[in-house]
């Protein structure tokens, strides 16, 4: 498996993750799984461009200069991309529960419509071999 096709894999794994968490009521968890999904999708179109960062501002804000500010996905990913960070950053580091289940069911439904366009986006490119059989 290449390494772009892995970071989608695990991006649909991560997926699957935050709605079972989402559903146990565990919605910080529920929602780091979420943008996590996100932040692999968003590595797997960098290493399209042989590009890699190792931290998560170089990832979002590489992301908005190669794909968001060029055209090639539109504003709206590149904040709900900025947006899921910030809920997983609330989510993860903030002492008091602050995590609704709507927040995290939403976030879980932009992850899955930002991965897929991702993914159709990579297959396109010839970058990524989408599975026989899945979801997308």
């Amino acid at each position: 498996m290449t390494p772009i096709n892995t970071l989608i894999a695990r991006s649909r794994k991560y997926l699957d993750s935050a709605a079972l968490l989402a559903e146990s009521a565990d919605y910080e968890s529920s929602v780091s799984r979420s943008y996590y999904a996100m932040f692999y999708a968003v590595q797997a179109t960098l290493l399209s461009k042989g590009l890699s960062y190792s931290s998560h501002k170089s990832v979002i804000s590489s992301f908005g200069e190669q794909f968001v500010k060029t055209g090639v996905f539109p504003r709206e990913m590149g904040r709900q991309l900025n947006l899921a960070f910030q809920k997983r950053q609330l989510g993860d580091y903030e002492a008091a529960f602050v995590i609704s289940r709507e927040d995290a069911e939403t976030l879980h439904e932009e992850a899955v419509r930002f991965v897929d366009a991702v993914a159709q986006y990579l297959e396109s490119q010839g970058q990524f071999d989408s599975p026989v059989g899945s979801d997308s």
